[in-house]
């Protein structure tokens, strides 16, 4: 039974796959932790795991009793303000002014499976079977409210999830001023803190640091999970690596304002919160109301930061992407973005979609200029109807041309924002992000429509439906160009505008629910200027999303090595563009730009009709390639070899071994050539050791054990060798091999 309950100690005991996750209810009636981590034996009390001590300087809860302070006990979802000093889960705010609040331990139930969250995404189980949830309700009887905590484990995985709920039973109005959606007091703090921080064409780069007496944290408040840091964070041991050790993992299910911090406080205790941001967050809840926080999807690994990410892959993959194309094989798209900008015609984009099919690309996706009177960034947002001037014969007629030409349809939409020059601004003005009689910026020349009114959603939807009704679409990339600032709505009153960043976002959650739901066979990928808001969230309603805007291959290994930290390749939009490359200006070879885009969902963003006969080819056995090996890549088990981060960030190597370990796919890349050096070896993972395997370039078959102990040998890149070796030469170079079983030989 993967949950105990303790009855008499009033403990639980959560049990996956490889870990625990104890708790118990304390003397006081609140929630104590326990453990997180390692799977540990169950047992009928957990009591001598338990300590209560007295300790100077500090305060307690009950007269003439010097051991029970809460400033010194592991709590589960801790308060402020009675005893405990450090920063809490939630904040209340009662109507006679008080932040005081005391919620104490009622009951629980077990619920076989795991239930959904009113309007927010959330990982899911298909059979009840996979998983056990456990609601802890919580009570505070002095300001009438109900605290229930939500917990699911996974029979089959290292993965713990929790959420709360509050809800308003009394006749009085209750402010919500923090609500986090978890909290974790660590038995220590002997950790190094994992991030992924960044910028615009520089996303997820993953940075480390030890922890350190007081508090440490990443956030957002652009209304985006953003560029600039991503809703995870992780805790490894200082001698963890990518394959050995400990490390467990925080992950919000949200895509707007979040914050994920630890604080060590003075006993070297590590509390680890994450949720939606308590700044410039306060909500309204009415008598009768309730307020359900996003998820937090927790995980442990002691086979160190692969292991973690390899938890995350599969149950991301498997149990948070939805839909029917959450298995499909992704079809091989070409842009015509980097090819045409704004300036394109029918017979253009036709064009490049008959080149494309006869080098094997499944998917034509027009792009940004479509719509309205679209020739630069400065207007036209928000009028979703087709530019006559651009395409006089219609949309339709383009996507039918396209299909007949052999290839699905995508189109490039951009549904949150509105330029002021266009028919929907100057019929409602109001219907901006703004606040009255103060300035209003911009960003890219467009503003934020306010999702959190109903009426603005229901528009949106109206116009992208319509389009998707009559229009053979098969994909549809959702671009998001700019963070909210001056945020205000002319629809809530003075007391709810704070409520304003998380009504925008569950709007647009809804609007992503009603056009899945509407038009199951389009494949959605979400995008915000490339990879501003590659989060959770957006990964349930769109199986993959655009990594980032820089598709300079070199950048790439950077930004693809630190998402993959958390998100499998299958959500990885990943694509071969021209060179000079159009963010960083860098020059790299088409064998390169293919081996990088490999481990990912294959596009291209180039125009193809002015390549040579020579890149053509290359190009047409890439995607041919791809096609071979991308249930491989797409479905396998993906290992990071070699981190962009270490060696002077010169060399960086992955693997993606199918789920049968027959195969594998194997990429090296290097940034700088090196004069005459020393012989070198790539230590593989994930093989079947006693398996014989193929290894391409080599007659010599390998068991598994050694290309996982001793590595592939590795051809030396000297200077000036002679031509026809299997890679490039030089600076930004890349190999790649193909690794298959061979059954029946010695």
């Amino acid at each position: 039974m993967p949950i105990h309950i303790n009855t008499d100690s009033k403990e639980f005991h959560l049990q996956g796959k490889n870990t625990s996750y104890i708790m118990r209810v304390m003397r006081n009636g609140q929630l104590g932790h326990i453990h997180f981590g390692k799977r540990i034996s169950h047992r009928d009390s957990f009591s001598h795991l338990y300590k209560e001590e007295t300790r100077g300087a500090t305060s307690f809860v009950y007269e003439e009793d010097l051991q029970f302070s809460l400033d010194l006990q592991r709590q589960e979802y801790p308060s402020y303000g009675t005893t405990d000093y450090r920063e809490p889960a939630f904040q209340i705010e009662a109507s006679n002014g008080s932040r005081i609040s005391n919620f104490t331990y009622q009951g629980y139930r077990l619920l076989k499976g795991k239930p959904s969250l009113d309007g927010l995404p959330a990982v899911y189980t298909e059979k009840e079977e996979e998983a056990t949830s456990l609601e802890i309700t919580l009570y505070d009887d002095v300001i009438n409210m109900e605290l229930v905590l939500l917990y699911t484990v996974f029979n089959e995985r290292d993965i713990v999830t929790r959420s709360a709920s509050f809800h308003n039973k009394g006749e009085e109005v209750i402010y919500l001023n923090r609500v986090l959606s978890a909290s974790l007091d660590l038995v220590d703090d002997d950790y190094e803190l994992v991030q992924l921080s960044g910028s615009w064409i520089r996303e997820r780069h993953m940075k480390t640091r030890k922890l350190q007496p007081g508090i440490q944290a990443v956030s957002s408040l652009r209304g985006a999970s953003s560029s600039q840091q991503n809703p995870f964070i992780g805790l490894k041991r200082p001698h963890t690596t990518e394959h050995q050790g400990e490390a467990m993992g925080f992950s919000l299910v949200y895509s707007g304002n979040f914050l994920a911090q630890v604080e060590v406080d003075h006993y070297d205790v590590a509390r680890v919160s994450m949720g939606i941001h308590p700044f410039e967050f306060r909500w309204k809840l009415a008598p009768g109301t309730s307020f359900q926080t996003p998820e937090v999807v927790m995980a442990y690994s002691d086979q160190g930061l692969n292991g973690l990410s390899q938890t995350y892959h599969s149950l991301f993959r498997n149990r948070l992407a939805s839909g029917k194309w959450r298995d499909r094989e992704r079809p091989v798209l070409i842009n015509n973005w980097e090819a045409t900008y704004f300036d394109f015609s029918e017979d253009k984009l036709l064009n490049i979609a008959r080149e494309a099919k006869e080098l094997g690309v499944e998917l034509f996706v027009l792009d940004d200029g479509w719509f309205g009177k679209r020739n630069d960034d400065t207007t036209s947002l928000g009028d979703w109807y087709v530019d006559l001037r651009k395409l006089p014969n219609g949309l339709k007629h383009l996507a039918q041309q396209v299909r007949q030409e052999g290839l699905k349809f995508g189109l490039w939409f951009e549904p949150e924002m509105v330029s002021k020059k266009s028919e929907l601004y100057e019929e409602h003005p109001d219907w901006i992000l703004h606040v009255p009689n103060r300035y209003s910026s911009h960003g890219r020349n467009q503003y934020v429509l306010d999702f959190s009114r109903q009426e603005v959603v229901d528009f949106i939807y109206q116009q992208v439906s319509s389009i998707l009704a009559e229009v053979p679409i098969d994909y549809i990339k959702w671009d998001m160009n700019r963070n909210m600032t001056e945020v205000g709505s002319q629809a809530l009153p003075p007391d709810q505008q704070q409520e304003v960043s998380h009504r925008y976002m569950l709007g647009v959650y809804e609007l992503y629910e009603r056009l899945t739901s509407a038009f199951p066979e389009v494949l959605f990928e979400s995008c915000a200027s490339g990879g501003a808001r590659f989060d959770p969230g957006m990964l349930y309603y769109a199986p993959q999303g655009w990594t980032s805007d820089n598709t300079d291959a070199m950048e790439r290994l950077s930004i693809q090595y630190g998402t993959s930290l958390v998100y499998p390749l299958s959500s990885m939009g990943a694509h071969v563009s021209a060179t000079p490359n159009h963010q960083v200006g860098r020059t790299t070879s088409l064998r390169t730009r293919g081996n990088v885009a490999f481990f990912g969902m294959l596009g291209y963003e180039l125009d193809i009709t002015e390549l040579d006969e020579a890149s053509r080819q290359q190009m047409k056995e890439q995607i041919e390639f791809y096609k071979t090996h991308r249930s491989t890549i797409q479905k396998g088990t993906f290992f990071r070899l070699i981190s962009p981060f270490e060696n002077h960030q010169n060399e960086t190597a992955w693997m993606s071994v199918s789920n049968d370990q027959s195969e594998a796919i194997v990429g090296f890349y290097r940034m700088l050539a090196k004069p005459n050096p020393g012989f070198q070896s790539l230590v593989l993972k994930g093989l079947d050791p006693g398996e014989m395997y193929k290894v391409t370039g080599f007659s010599t078959l390998f068991y598994g054990d050694e290309l996982m102990t001793l590595g592939i040998p590795m051809e030396t890149p000297f200077t000036g060798v002679p031509d026809g070796r299997p890679y490039d030469f030089g600076d930004f170079t890349s190999q790649l091999w193909v690794i298959t079983r061979v059954k029946g030989e010695d």
